[in-house]
């Protein structure tokens, strides 16, 4: 009976802990939020927090699957017993970190802490910082040719030391920001989120004891790695199955690259090997993945119905081996520029779903499209740097249980706000809007993309796009279409309406001119003939999907005024429609060996 009263009272204990550890996350995401003073972090919160146990293993996180290895790289260069209370450090290096952090304006800062005089626990954040020198204003081109371009790189450094800043070290970073006094009071913010976290863990380290901290941080971690086992055995079979994604071009070439996946599951454990994936680009869609990153995606994707289960170091250990090949897209050699990683992080998404699709007869998500970001870079009217840097929504792929999510930028983050955006830079926004029949059709629609109207007002900019999935579009899987492409116009509706490359830098924007941004959309799940002609009328009269499309792609037909069901026609025309058996679409149906027929047979 004292033994499972003990076992009770330390299931209780863990909660509790883990109750703290996720108020005390959401506590540091709240004062960056109030405190930063760039848009990037404040506005859109392109942030991340962390809580990690003494051998750097993530306990509690934001649910954002680029984190690496944050703590390795610091403990090869600075032994534990070499840290103290009130120590901090940072670095933005992704080549010297080993993809720890996978851009250059990504800032990554990480504090020990000490309880019952002995290190317990690190606290991480990092934010993406709104300018850190390089080519251009904001850092990232999508035509930089080397890593060197895209800003300055910090190795682990020991910034603060027992609560003493090294005032040398910052000043120099701060230097080289075409914006310090922004970048001076993002780096305070992200300080003062880690110092908050500090004080909380020794708060529950003091009220439950140092012991039952790490216990619980154990706990916690196990309890993750048991549900994703679980999920692995009940609902992947042994086997291998192995899907190609394709990237648009790398912006500096016109070349396609690809993410190339083999999924192995022996005896409850899954394998991943991205070996055949293509080289390493030309230009800055370059990116060090790291091990964790492709077990965080598969892990959240496998246990998002369990409950209490988050994003921790559980997902790695229940995933076996990552193979990636040197001087490929995945695992590049320095000094390539890895800018537009994002590009690539997402097909590596997209490539662990369409495996997942044929080992699971498509009980997978359709493919997501790319966020996509846009740079307006000129001169103020009363003087100094201009920059807009804004990230824009696209429609996320169909699932097996639910439409794709319409309009959204990433996971945890947001957009800006039409005021906010039209306050802070030289603009206004004169239509935001749905990207109609964006959305891949399909029992389960895709997401729909957006459309921006942007009126430049001041004398002239340039113009930075990307925007990726045009050349090829987010695919669909088990019957559902893929989502449609995005494209960028320039005075659309006039005489003087010109297209632009999707992926480009340094157009010249006049005062007076509009920009047309039609992001993409997400590609679906399933056959469109299986969608309930009810959801597709109400697709049509919310501006979702047309009355051609209606008819063309979901078989329905509707009346003259497009308002109501001719439920006769609508059961003829499905009944007359094809419904093909292969596994994805994309350019038309094709199952994952159509398109991987030069790869190493699985």
């Amino acid at each position: 009976m004292k033994l499972a009263a003990d076992n009770a009272a330390s299931r209780i204990t863990v909660e509790l802990i883990k109750g703290m550890l996720n108020a005390t996350r959401r506590e540091m995401e709240a004062l960056i939020t109030r405190t930063a003073m760039s848009p990037f972090i404040r506005e859109k919160k392109d942030f991340f927090t962390a809580i990690l146990n003494p051998a750097g293993e993530l306990v509690v996180s934001t649910s954002l699957t680029l984190a690496g290895n944050l703590v390795d790289a610091i403990l090869q260069q600075y032994p534990v017993e070499t840290m103290q209370d009130g120590d901090l450090f940072w670095y933005n290096d992704p080549y010297t970190t080993g993809g720890a952090v996978s851009h250059l304006p990504d800032m990554v800062f990480v504090m020990p802490v000490f309880a019952e005089n002995r290190l317990v626990a690190f606290i991480e954040c990092w934010g993406h910082l709104w300018d850190i020198g390089g080519a251009v204003p904001g850092s990232i081109s999508p035509t930089a040719s080397s890593v060197f371009q895209e800003g300055v790189m910090i190795p682990p450094v020991r910034v603060i030391h027992g609560g003493v800043r090294n005032e040398e070290v910052v000043r120099i970073f701060t230097r080289n920001s075409r914006f310090p006094d922004m970048l001076e009071g993002d780096l305070n913010s992200l300080v003062a989120a880690c110092n908050l976290g500090r004080k909380r863990l020794e708060e529950c380290a003091a009220l439950h004891g140092a012991d039952a901290l790490e216990n619980a941080f154990e706990a916690i971690i196990s309890q993750t790695e048991t549900a994703l086992q679980q999920q692995i055995s009940a609902h992947i079979p042994e086997g291998s199955w192995a899907f190609r994604d394709r990237i648009d071009s790398d912006a500096v070439s016109d070349r396609g690259y690809f993410v190339d996946v083999v999924m192995h599951q022996k005896k409850g454990k899954l394998s991943l090997d991205f070996s055949a994936t293509d080289r390493q680009a030309d230009g800055p869609i370059n990116f060090i993945m790291d091990q964790s990153v492709p077990k965080f995606m598969l892990g959240l994707y496998l246990t998002r119905d369990i409950q209490g289960v988050g994003m921790n170091a559980g997902f790695q250990r229940a995933i076996g081996e990552v193979i990636t090949r040197p001087g490929s897209l995945l695992a590049p050699r320095s000094p390539a520029p890895l800018g537009l990683r994002s590009h690539t992080m997402f097909r590596v998404n997209s490539a662990l779903f369409g495996s997942l699709a044929q080992a699971t007869d498509g009980a997978a998500s359709a493919a997501s499209s790319v966020y996509v970001l846009y740079y307006l870079r000129g001169t103020r009217l009363g003087g100094g740097e201009e920059l807009c840097i804004e990230g824009l929504s696209v429609g996320y792929g169909g699932r097996q249980f639910a439409d794709g999510l319409d309009a959204v930028y990433y996971v945890a983050q947001e957009n800006y706000p039409v005021e906010f955006a039209e306050m802070e830079f030289g603009l206004t926004i004169e239509q935001f809007g749905v990207h109609c029949d964006s959305g891949g059709a399909g029992r389960h629609r895709g997401g729909c993309g957006i459309i921006r109207d942007v009126r430049v007002l001041l004398e002239e900019m340039n113009l930075g796009i990307r925007i990726d999935n045009s050349r090829y579009p987010a695919f669909g899987v088990n019957g559902g279409l893929a989502g449609a492409s995005g494209r960028v116009l320039i005075n659309p509706d006039t005489p003087e309406q010109r297209e632009i490359r999707p992926l480009s830098d340094g157009t010249r924007i006049k005062k007076g001119d509009l920009i047309r941004i039609i992001t993409p959309g997400g590609g679906g799940w399933g056959s469109p003939l299986e969608r309930p002609a009810q959801q597709v009328l109400d697709d049509v009269l919310d501006g979702y999907v047309s009355v051609a499309s209606a008819e063309r792609d979901y078989g329905v037909i509707l009346n003259a005024n497009g308002d109501n069901i001719d439920t006769k026609a609508t059961y003829e025309h499905r009944r007359s429609m094809a419904r093909p058996k292969a596994m994805f679409h994309r350019h038309g149906h094709y199952n994952a060996d159509d398109d991987r027929k030069d790869a190493p047979k699985t």
